[in-house]
Parts: C-alpha cells; sequence; structure tokens
C-alpha cells in the first residue's frame, strides 16, 4: 500500500462517501492495533518505551492534527482506552516531550 492509498491518508484528502469509507478503514486498522498490538501493556513492549512506540510517535503526534483539520476522533478514549492511554504515555516520556514540535506551530503552519 503506497501512503497515497493509506485510509489515514484519504481521510485527509477526501470528502463524501470517499472520505466516510476512509474513516471506516482507518478505524478497522485502530481496532486491530488495539487489540493486537498493545492489548493490556503500557507501552508496545510492556513497561518501557521500545522501537515499536518510537515508530509510532509520529503516527500518533499527527494524527492529531488529522483529526483537527477533518473533524473526526479517530483514537477516541472510550473506542480505543488502550490506545489513547499509550499516547497519552508516550507524551510523557521525557526524551518525546521534550522534542515534539510546537502544536500551535504545526496546526497554523498547515491552515497556510
Amino acid at each position: 500500500m503506497e501512503m497515497c492509498d493509506s485510509p489515514f491518508w484519504l481521510l485527509f484528502r477526501s470528502i463524501g462517501e470517499e472520505q466516510e469509507k476512509a474513516l471506516k478503514e482507518s478505524l478497522e486498522i485502530v481496532k486491530i492495533v488495539e487489540e493486537r498490538g498493545l492489548g493490556e501493556k503500557k507501552f508496545f513492549g510492556g513497561d518501557k518505551i521500545g522501537i515499536v512506540d518510537i515508530a509510532f510517535v509520529e503516527f500518533a503526534y499527527w494524527l492529531e492534527f488529522i483529526e483537527e483539520i477533518v473533524g473526526v476522533k479517530l483514537l477516541d478514549a472510550n473506542a480505543f482506552p488502550h490506545l489513547h492511554a499509550w499516547k497519552k504515555n508516550l507524551k510523557e516520556v521525557p526524551v518525546i516531550k521534550e522534542n515534539l514540535p510546537d502544536h500551535g506551530e504545526i496546526f497554523s503552519f498547515s491552515n497556510n
């Protein structure tokens, strides 16, 4: 699957029925990650941050912008409590927290 075929990308780049389809497909992927990838663990590897968590930092961070711009909520705390907690835990890891770009600046830039 190329990036332009990703349902997450299509969510951002489509409207109407195509966007609804992309939302449904995105939620299916998120559900699989919630159930099979994370489960009850704090991070993907357990109690400590690992390479999988680091690989998903960008996804978790940029997903917030897609949610704001498109007006959809993918990582809803009620629907995906483990992923929601993971994202919160991830942002509290000092090296991650210190190196995330400023949310306001990125959002402002994306609206130009």
